[in-house]
């Protein structure tokens, strides 16, 4: 088959893409804007296959969708792309509609058309044609019960603008397979974290300034909970959803692994203190790093997911275990160093000049 993936520079698509080059007989067609967390780099060997095309593409840009559609004629599209940092969307939120929810309109409308175009020229390749929407577990918002799961059926209550944005999008998805028929199915992932992760999230963050001897800036009290998943148990998911999933349903992918913040950064220091002993000089362990600030505007408890309907009906399971990952992420940051420094100095950035 050929997949077409948006997004498939940025964190979670890239790992999808080196699924599915790796691991998999399939071609690839990787749709990126390379916005600021977009990086070619995190691609790796998948990025020299000749089952890999790269387009240099905006979701937002229908003429773009419609040609890469018909020019790669995929037989399934896996949308990834979106604006994704919570905190960003509370300093700035139009960029989260506009990705987010015109971007996932503009490629539906485009995907809508391909497909009904494949209805008279190749119905057997229309009738197999797929359209996963990939999204997170924060448009349910948070769970006060602490016995309670999000399950698909729990009604959407999102809490910030980013998680407004993509309830926003699922619910056009779900639109289209409705009203125009559209073969589509979704699915609501918890926090992935593993390699190649933009250094502003929680695990990047704290791994790198815990290296550099800066202060880990951790939210409140610490206390909120969330679930966490390897980055690759969520590609192998994802392309499990995408090619086995029932037309017009939803699946929640999470990874059993709940923790406080808190707790994922001790652990982070702990294993640094075990794996990069005295790269700061300042202190005998980089827990004495730990600084709380003030919390967050709308900043959810508790997510947690119930993944038994995936395990049911399509057979994953994550493979890694929080302390598995986390192991393997932190080892990852310590033998990828050329990598992070490039997204943290900018230079990584020069690859927009050999695309554009």
């Amino acid at each position: 088959m050929k997949i077409l993936v948006t997004g498939g520079a940025g964190f979670i698509g890239s790992a999808v893409v080196r699924h599915l080059i790796a691991d998999t007989a399939h071609e690839v067609v990787n749709v990126d804007a390379l916005t600021y967390a977009g990086n070619l780099e995190s691609l790796g060997e998948a990025a020299e296959s000749p089952r890999y095309a790269f387009e240099h593409a905006d979701v937002t840009d229908a003429p773009a969708m419609a040609r890469v559609l018909a020019e790669h004629q995929p037989d399934a599209v896996m949308h990834l792309a979106a604006e994704s940092h919570v905190d960003r969307s509370i300093d700035g939120p139009a960029a989260f509609m506009h990705t987010n929810i015109m971007g996932t309109y503009t490629l539906l409308e485009a995907a809508r058309a391909y497909w009904q175009g494949l209805a008279q020229s190749a119905p057997e390749k229309a009738a197999g044609f797929r359209f996963h929407h990939v999204s997170t577990d924060e448009v349910y918002g948070d769970l006060e019960d602490p016995d309670e799961l999000f399950t698909e059926e729990t009604p959407y209550a999102p809490s910030s603008p980013y998680s407004a944005s993509k309830a926003s999008s699922d619910h056009l998805v779900r639109a289209w397979q409705r009203t125009f028929g559209l073969p589509v199915v979704l699915s609501n992932c918890s926090n992935n974290y593993g390699p190649y992760h933009f250094p502003e999230k929680l695990i990047p963050l704290m791994i790198l300034n815990a290296l550099a001897g800066k202060p880990l800036p951790v939210y409140g009290n610490g206390q909120q909970v969330r679930d966490w998943l390897y980055v690759e148990d969520h590609a192998r998911a994802l392309v499990r959803v995408a090619l086995e999933g029932k037309n017009g349903e939803t699946y929640n992918i999470g990874g059993h692994n709940e923790k406080t913040n808190l707790e994922v950064v001790h652990t982070l220091c702990d294993l640094l203190d075990e794996l990069a002993p005295g790269s700061s000089s300042h202190q005998a362990s980089y827990r004495e790093l730990i600084t709380f600030v003030a919390d967050r505007p709308g900043h959810d408890l508790r997510y947690a997911i119930d993944a038994g309907k995936i395990e049911r009906e399509l057979g994953w399971r994550p493979a890694e275990t929080f302390e598995t990952g986390l192991r393997k992420t932190v080892q990852w940051y310590l033998d990828n160093r050329e990598w992070w420094q490039r997204v943290q100095d900018g230079s990584y950035q020069g690859q927009r000049l050999g695309v554009l």
